[in-house]
């Protein structure tokens, strides 16, 4: 199957997976392989300086223009990219993972709409996608294809997956050609730019610390993670463990694959065996699934950590129950974009480039759910793109115009 497709095209796709499990950064939903698994718990993902970092990233007010918060950044170091600056409007090579979930599906159709705004200015004149579809020998593939056609002004990659993407990032950047990473990162500081919000660390602690201030020591969390060896899922966990363990909340993790029914299950066994309190999830897809299993028990609500999917945010409002909603900004899929215009004007950016990441609390959910009104349930809250041509209509059909 061609996997070389435009923006259109690429969209009629995205609208056949709308449906499909998983979350966030997730770069594939089905169970790891025995070898991988058993490579994966070989990895040690807790890293106290960076851990430290994100901490204090978290209470950092952000550089740049107000409600733009795809261009702000947090403790930024700025590198100097007049190699780059170049007139006339540039072709953008991007290397994506996959549009396999919800949080993907939205960010993609926010890039796009982006694109038509910097295709109107003269800036870019096309880009040019090829989808991984969670494969990292596809998404290796895809990045020396187009190494190889040679014609990509800009390089923009969001890895499948951190270590094995790293070789083919390092190749891209040999071209001599700008490379921008965005979302996951990779094991090299060869790229002009790496583009994410605070991380996975800051993730862990939003959530682990409002769980142990509403819980008792001792109370019981499930927590329902959707796989290994994704270093900002990794790391939301390792932070969360930590925490825990220091405050004596007995956690539980399990590997869901992001399937509703296996969520059930696992919350269904759980309750079986006793109270559960709280539950705590990587990422929100399934969250839905995870509150009904508790219907279905008769059992009280937990208190919960989610995300910003409007499914979440729904249920949470219509049952009542205390909970929180991390963000992993979905807004950071028009920062690549704005990059490579900064680039080719020769201007600063940071070379990691932080954004902002914040938590939807309960005194804000009326908020946003009143800002997305009539958004599917696979949309994300804080998408960013109200400014963008075709809102909100674009993003209620999950179709570019």
């Amino acid at each position: 199957m061609r996997r070389r497709f435009t923006v259109a095209s690429a969209m009629v796709g995205a609208l056949a997976l709308i449906a499909l499990a998983g979350c966030t950064t997730d770069p594939n939903v089905s169970a790891p392989s025995e070898e991988a698994a058993e490579t994966e718990e070989a990895v040690d993902w807790f890293d106290q300086e960076l851990f430290d970092k994100q901490d204090a990233e978290r209470d950092v007010v952000p550089e740049g223009p107000e409600g733009q918060p795809y261009l702000q950044m947090i403790n930024p170091e700025m590198v100097d990219t007049s190699q780059y600056a170049s007139s006339g409007a540039k072709k953008a090579c991007f290397a994506n993972a996959s549009i396999s979930n919800p949080w993907r599906q939205t960010g993609w159709i926010t890039m796009n709409q982006q694109l038509q705004v910097l295709q109107e200015a003269g800036v870019i004149s096309e880009m040019e996608t090829r989808d991984a579809q969670d494969s990292d020998d596809t998404q290796i593939a895809d990045i020396d294809y187009f190494i190889n056609e040679g014609n990509c002004d800009v390089f923009i990659i969001s890895p499948n997956s951190t270590a094995a993407m790293t070789p083919a990032v390092e190749r891209a950047c040999d071209t001599g050609k700008p490379v921008i990473v965005f979302d996951r990162g990779v094991q090299t500081d060869c790229p002009v730019t790496f583009i994410h919000p605070i991380g996975g660390f800051a993730w862990g602690i939003d959530t682990a610390e409002f769980l142990i201030e509403e819980l008792e020591p001792g109370s019981k969390v499930v927590a329902l993670r959707i796989l290994p060896g994704v270093d900002v899922l990794e790391q939301r966990w390792a932070a969360a463990e930590k925490l825990f363990e220091e405050n004596d909340i007995e956690a539980v993790d399990y590997f869901t694959g992001a399937d509703p029914a296996e969520i059930k299950k696992i919350i269904s066994d759980e309750l079986a065996k006793g109270d559960v309190d709280g539950v705590w999830m990587d990422a929100g897809d399934g969250a839905v699934a995870a509150i009904e299993a508790f219907e279905d028990a008769g059992a009280d609500y937990p208190v919960m950590t989610g995300e910003d999917e409007m499914s979440f945010l729904r249920k949470w409002k219509e049952t009542g129950l205390t909970g929180l909603a991390p963000v992993y900004s979905n807004f950071q899929w028009r920062t690549p974009l704005l990059a490579a215009q900064k680039i080719f004007a020769g201007e600063e950016i940071p070379k990691e480039w932080v954004l902002p990441q914040s938590p939807i609390t309960a005194e804000e959910v009326d908020q946003y759910l009143a800002a997305n009104e009539g958004m599917p349930d696979g949309h994300y809250a804080k998408f960013g793109g109200e400014d963008l041509p075709g809102y909100p209509q674009v993003w209620q059909d999950r179709v570019i115009p």
